[in-house]
């Protein structure tokens, strides 16, 4: 019992490191390039997740996911995103949705007629 317990251990710290080292940054990765970590890893499971561990890891209290994008929705954050860029473009979309709707409607309105054509 007690090997089976240590065998999910391991097996959880190799799945972890794996993880790991592919969400690493690039150039926060130590010693090695992030592909010769991640054949470490995947090839001597339990050293290579030691190993990764104690020199590969990036230091650091916190790692960023994203140094590009301060938020998880970056395309609400761009100034200006409330104004269109281009003013015709944005009449002439205007002008097809109100041309759909209108068109969505009239059919809605013929099934109506329909259907109350064949209910007597």
């Amino acid at each position: 019992m007690p090997y089976a317990a240590f065998g999910l251990v391991m097996l959880a710290l190799w799945i972890f490191c794996i993880v790991d080292v592919l969400t690493a940054e690039d150039h926060a990765v130590r010693h090695l390039p992030r592909i010769g970590w991640i054949l470490i890893v995947l090839l001597i499971p339990t050293v290579g997740s030691l190993l990764w561990l104690i020199l590969g890891r990036p230091q650091g209290p916190m790692r960023p996911q994203s140094r590009t994008h301060p938020s998880a929705y970056s395309e609400y954050d761009r100034p200006g995103r409330q104004i269109p860029q281009n003013p015709e473009d944005d009449e002439a979309f205007l002008r097809q949705c109100r041309e759909r709707a209108e068109e969505q409607r009239r059919i809605a309105k013929q099934q109506r007629i329909e259907r109350e054509q064949r209910e007597p």
